[in-house]
């Protein structure tokens, strides 16, 4: 008793691990779990503590409103002048109920069924159900280690081009953990202002850039004119509970998102809006310490790995790491064989597109001791590569 459009998903993996964990006899080590996509850190004291004071404070007891309150948007405002020199307006903010929402929902109610989206082949496993949502269509967005994981626009087809409405960027990217530069995004501003086509950047993992600080799109679209950001606290924040993000850019991106909320939903509780500004306002040495814990896990895995002869790309930011599978495994094969052999969990490469047909995907969201573990787990499986 379903439309046509929500028939269009596939069963997303990450909804099945558990039930396909039941069919995989697992080694009898410890189990070592490397799919996590959130940090594992505690979310900051100050955020807690602005969490207890008001909780207790009876206007956060009833509708919030949609109006997003005045001093979030000041602290959205200053985050991004203070971090990326960029000077937002009221009307280039949207409030969000984590970004997922938004990557879900926007096509449905920005493209036309038929439209064309560009979407990062690997990429986020989410940006697709939103395109088969909207009725739109789905063209990729090859990503190679010969170009750094950026696309190469030289290489786009011209008749996708001239259909597409949107096109998805993730820098930091999940699952590749590259990271973008300022002059790719000036190009890229540079080459579809004045066109039809949109550009979304899924900035999540932005706290995360290990050998440069990761950019922010709107650097190089000061004036708002062909972008839109999305930004989480849930990563760099520890705070992927609390379920509160951001779109800043466009003015028109960003009113489509206002424009649905105020149909959508009652406003996001106070107790959410009071913690993301404590967050924004308060956090950078925290920022920073994060930056500093996930760069000392990348240099330790990469380190083991290569010392291996173990095939891995670069991490230069996000929190996760994109493996070659040995020969003779694709990613789906080999994400068994860890599980079977060695205890560890990890993602196959495929749900990301099929660039990633023989890579896995790890996550560094994992105590320290077991990054080591995973690491010599690794090491004794090092013959799989030599074969």
């Amino acid at each position: 008793m379903t439309n046509s459009r929500l028939k269009r998903l596939e069963v997303d993996f990450f909804s099945t691990l558990d039930d396909r964990l039941k069919d995989i006899e697992i080694s009898d080590k410890e189990l070592i779990n490397m799919s996590i996509g959130v940090p594992d850190g505690r979310t900051p004291d100050h955020v807690l503590e602005s969490v207890k004071s008001s909780i207790d404070d009876i206007q956060n007891h009833k509708y919030a409103g949609f109006k997003v309150r005045e001093n979030l948007i000041q602290a959205v405002k200053d985050f991004y002048k203070r971090h990326y020199d960029v000077h937002l307006e009221d009307e280039n903010i949207a409030l969000l109920y984590g970004t997922k929402n938004a990557i879900l929902t926007f096509p449905s109610f920005f493209i036309e069924p038929g439209e064309g989206v560009f979407l990062p082949n690997p990429g986020y496993v989410d940006y697709l159900p939103g395109v088969k949502l909207a009725g739109g269509e789905q063209y990729n967005l090859d990503l190679t280690e010969e170009n750094n994981f950026l696309p190469d626009y030289n290489r786009l087809n011209q008749e996708e081009l001239d259909n597409a409405r949107l096109i998805v960027l993730n820098y930091p990217s999940n699952p590749l953990g590259a990271v973008a530069t300022k002059e790719f995004f000036d190009e890229t501003v540079e080459r579809f202002k004045n066109t039809n086509t949109m550009i979304i950047n899924d900035f999540a993992y932005s706290a995360f850039g290990f050998d440069k600080k990761a950019p922010s799109i709107l650097q190089s679209d000061q004036n708002f004119e062909t972008s839109m950001e999305l930004f989480s606290l849930s990563k760099g924040f520890n705070m992927s509970g609390f379920r509160i993000g951001f779109a800043v850019g466009n003015k028109d991106m960003v009113g489509t998102l206002n424009r649905y909320h105020a149909y959508s939903q009652a406003g996001m509780w106070g107790v959410q809006q009071e913690a993301a500004t404590t967050a924004l306002n308060d956090s950078d040495d925290f920022l920073v310490k994060q930056n500093e814990i996930f760069k000392r896990r990348r240099d330790k895995f990469l380190n083991g790995l290569r010392e291996a002869g173990i095939p891995v790309n670069n991490i230069e930011g996000g929190i996760f790491g994109w493996v070659e599978t040995p020969k003779g495994f694709n990613g789906e094969e080999f994400f068994e064989y860890l599980l079977k052999e060695q205890s560890i969990m990890v993602i196959p490469g495929v749900p990301f597109g099929p660039l990633g047909e023989n890579r896995i995907r790890v996550s560094l969201a994992i105590p320290d001791e077991d990054l080591e573990e995973c690491i010599e787990r690794f090491k004794s499986i090092k013959h799989l590569w030599e074969e």
